[in-house]
């Protein structure tokens, strides 16, 4: 049975020496949105580099770790995810999470494209996170509990920070950011959901739809770390959008908000 403790402390010994500073933040940068605080960068790491780090496969995923200091934060930057369609288990995705933790960071922020049920949304809106639903059925809790990072049946009551969510809420409205709030619904993909799936989501009261973020959240909330999460607009969902929609077109779209994301990140990551 793989020893998880000890390839989070080997992946984080060796980024730890090359990093100037202890980050106090984590930023997973989700499809097309990779370009976020790039001039910023002190320092940059390969995936492929890191011990026992997954490798991100999809476009639109750079597979670098950055850290660079956001608005006087050090923040550790995941440029690109990897995914359970990937072939990755639960446990794999959340490693990077997990390594974060071990380096000190006591919040994560996620980002992620998705697909809008709710009707009021728009392709190109940003929403935070208020909750999620994990369809897929998969945790990276599945297994030995890993001790070190947190207890065996964690509660899942307040993921997603509500006093964080309230705070980042009202800065957008004081920069003028339209920034939504709903919940979020994992499905495993990689195919795009059917429309029968996208009813029934919307019956059981989700917002947005996508591949990612749940596995990390989980992770992170085992793991007693904040969790904070902002999703793009890239779609309405099957049948309510346009039917011929692929990944490339979720990657076009995520990079063409890249600037109210920039102005909305900048102003969060010194709030969590």
């Amino acid at each position: 049975m793989k020893d998880w403790m000890k390839s989070i402390d080997d992946a984080a010994t060796y980024i730890e020496k090359r990093l100037p500073s202890s980050p106090r933040i984590g930023l997973v940068l989700g499809s097309g949105l990779g370009t976020y605080a790039k001039e910023r960068d002190l320092v940059r790491i390969r995936y492929a580099d890191i011990p026992h780090f997954p490798r991100a496969s999809v476009a639109g995923h750079a597979g670098e770790l950055c850290l660079a200091e956001i608005s006087g934060v050090p923040t550790i930057i995941m440029r690109g995810r990897v995914h359970t369609y990937e072939g990755y288990s639960p446990q794999e995705v959340a490693f990077p999470i997990r390594v974060m933790k071990r380096l000190g960071v006591s919040c994560v922020v996620l980002t992620n494209a998705a697909g809008a049920i709710n009707t009021d949304f728009s392709v190109g809106d940003l929403v935070l996170v208020s909750d999620h639903i994990n369809f897929a059925g998969i945790t990276p809790l599945t297994g030995p509990n890993i001790d070190e990072l947190g207890p065996r049946f964690p509660g899942m009551s307040h993921v997603y920070s509500p006093r964080r969510r309230r705070e980042i809420m009202q800065r957008a409205k004081e920069l003028g950011v339209d920034l939504k709030e709903g919940v979020y619904i994992f499905f495993p993909g990689p195919q795009f959901e059917t429309p029968a799936e996208i009813r029934a989501a919307r019956v059981l009261g989700a917002d947005l739809v996508g591949m990612s973020t749940v596995p990390e959240a989980v992770a992170a909330k085992h793991a007693r770390m904040r969790v904070v999460a902002i999703s793009c607009v890239t779609n309405m969902a099957a049948g309510i959008g346009e039917e011929n929609f692929s990944h490339m077109d979720v990657v076009s779209i995520s990079e063409k908000v890249e600037e109210p994301l920039t102005k909305l990140l900048d102003a969060a990551i010194p709030l969590v």
